[in-house]
């Protein structure tokens, strides 16, 4: 709408009510922090070991000796899945014969866990794997669990979008909100397995679909100079908030459902919000409704004490503002010529893996050296920094060499993890927290430089397809971890190498920094190994388009 900005003008930029809806909406965002990332504490495994029943008749010597060692992270352990056969043991106890002096335990028949598992109480007091035993040969389990909430956020990111536009942005925000407590709340009764990640795959996608509107909300409502810290720094900080909340609430409390229940209730206090939050009026008048938008408008101007026009909108001439169709474009615009699918293939593996090593990281807490809890909040706290460095680098510095610093910051330092001393824990960790700091870095970046790569007939659409690739690597990031179980580095291993491919890749992509945005296909850049296919001026074209950033969730 040619006309909105010009008549909206006199509301100002950072009036009352536009403070109001920056700070509201911004902290509508801080439960996705809870969700996004509360599988790492629901779905946590403590050490196990198979359980002995009381009436086994063993001594106390042969009850001790009853698990099998097997080496573990170059230590020898308890066997998490086996133990000898009880049988036999109880045998020998009768006899009076002595584990390991009398009898040889490596030659001793083995046999699974029998009659379930012993938990150790140490870091969770229960949680959904102890719950329903997801370990040993259900331990494929718990993974599946977070994909299939990926899953949720997959869907949710499809239809989120469409429904905004059908039925309304506060509609659609609060209903999602709604989808994301209501189900969370559920989840907390659940009798199965099969139930919890039911309810968490929906719950998933309330999530996802509530962080989309309320950014499409806010950039809506917002003006142009409010709107670009609105989409970096606003929301990326209540995202974070969110995240570093979790560790706390799940610190103080160990149980999975009670802690399930503390998650659900900030969600209610949203609901005096939908008093408070103003639908879009851009909207409104998309769909015609101009009494509507003229309504919220004025109040807003009453809030900002600030006077309003007698004749806010004349019908007539916003209708005759609206563009006229424009061409439609398909899916395989995006690979039209061979430029532009070079640069979509490359757009598409760079998300995919850049998600796989942010959530892989994420979500691998608990396997670090330390204390699981102030882990978790580490990995929260460092968010804040990348994203303010991702916003500053975005403003002064090109971006193919941004991104590839960062990329090979946060994949080279979680490359040398596997080559730091087993008793210089807190290296380790330091290593993984700046791995963390270089990929959410890069991740926040890549948003704005996709927008910039491609032509306005296909921008949403290559920014949908990337963003899918982006929740297929969310969807197997949580099996990344799941590796850690036969060998601790090996997560590491993987992630870091797949960073630095892309930090590598990064470098074949055309320059966008200082260039306009590419109305047609002709204008886009070209692949032309280190160099842009066009040269740069160094200085931003003053008819460029905002640049919009977005965490990834």
């Amino acid at each position: 709408m040619r006309d909105y900005e010009a008549a909206t003008a006199f509301l100002g930029e950072w009036g009352r009510f536009q403070r109001l809806v920056f700070f509201l909406l911004s902290a509508s965002i801080v439960p996705n922090g809870f969700n996004g990332m509360s599988a790492v504490f629901l779905a946590g495994t403590p050490e196990h070991r198979c359980a002995v029943p009381r009436g086994a008749n063993l001594s106390g010597e042969w009850r001790n000796a009853s698990i099998p060692l097997e080496l573990r992270g170059g230590r020898a352990a308890p066997s998490r899945c086996r133990r000898y056969r009880l049988a036999a043991l109880a045998n020998f106890s009768a006899l009076g014969l002595r584990p390991g002096s009398d009898v040889e335990l490596g030659s001793l028949e083995q046999e699974p866990c029998l009659d379930g598992w012993e938990y150790s109480r140490d870091v969770y007091r229960s949680t959904i794997v102890t719950e329903w035993n997801l370990v040993c040969e259900d331990d494929w389990k718990a993974p599946l669990t977070t994909s299939l909430f990926f899953v949720g956020v997959l869907i949710g990111s499809f239809i989120s979008g469409q429904l905004s536009d059908r039925f309304g942005r506060k509609n659609i925000l609060f209903l999602t909100m709604a989808v994301q407590t209501g189900f969370s709340f559920l989840q907390i009764f659940s009798t199965s397995w099969e139930m919890f990640t039911v309810l968490f795959l929906i719950v998933g996608m309330g999530q996802i679909s509530n962080y989309v509107v309320a950014f499409i909300l806010g950039t809506e409502i917002l003006g142009k100079s409010v709107r670009i810290i609105f989409s970096t720094l606003g929301v990326c900080i209540f995202f974070a908030i969110g995240y570093m909340l979790l560790p706390l609430f799940a610190y103080f409390i160990r149980d999975w459902r009670m802690l399930l229940l503390a998650l659900t209730v900030p969600g209610l206090f949203c609901i005096p919000l939908w008093w408070i939050i103003p639908e879009s009026p851009r909207w409104l008048i998309s769909q015609g409704r101009y009494k509507e938008a003229e309504v919220i408008i004025r109040k807003a101007a009453k809030i900002n004490g600030v006077p309003a026009p007698a004749v806010l909108f004349d019908t007539a001439e916003m209708q005759d503002s609206k563009p006229q169709q424009q061409q439609k474009a398909i899916l395989l615009d995006l690979f039209r010529t061979r430029n532009i699918a070079t640069i979509t293939i490359m757009s598409l593996l760079l998300w995919f893996f850049t998600s796989v090593g942010y959530f892989g990281l994420s979500l691998s807490t608990p396997n670090w050296h330390g204390n699981a809890y102030i882990n978790c909040f580490l990995s929260a706290v460092i968010e804040v920094p990348a994203y303010v460095i991702a916003w500053l680098l975005l403003r002064s510095l090109p971006r193919r060499y941004s991104l590839s610093g960062t990329f090979f910051l946060g994949g080279g330092v979680v490359l040398f993890i596997q080559l730091v001393p087993a008793d210089f824990n807190v290296l380790s960790v330091g290593l993984v927290m700046l791995g963390k700091f270089g990929i959410t870095a890069a991740f926040s970046m890549l948003y704005v430089y996709n927008v910039e790569l491609y032509p306005t007939l296909v921008r949403n659409m290559a920014v949908g397809a990337t963003s899918t690739a982006s929740r297929l690597g969310s969807i197997i990031a949580p099996y990344f971890v799941y590796l850690g179980a036969y060998d601790r580095f090996l997560p590491y291993i993987l992630m870091g190498s797949l960073t630095v491919l892309i930090g590598i890749l990064t470098l074949f992509l055309p320059e966008s920094y200082g260039n306009p945005l590419p109305e047609s296909f002709e204008q886009m850049l070209k692949v032309k190994c280190f160099r842009n296919g066009q040269q740069t001026t160094g200085i931003r074209n003053s008819k460029e388009s905002p640049k919009i950033l977005v965490t990834p969730l």
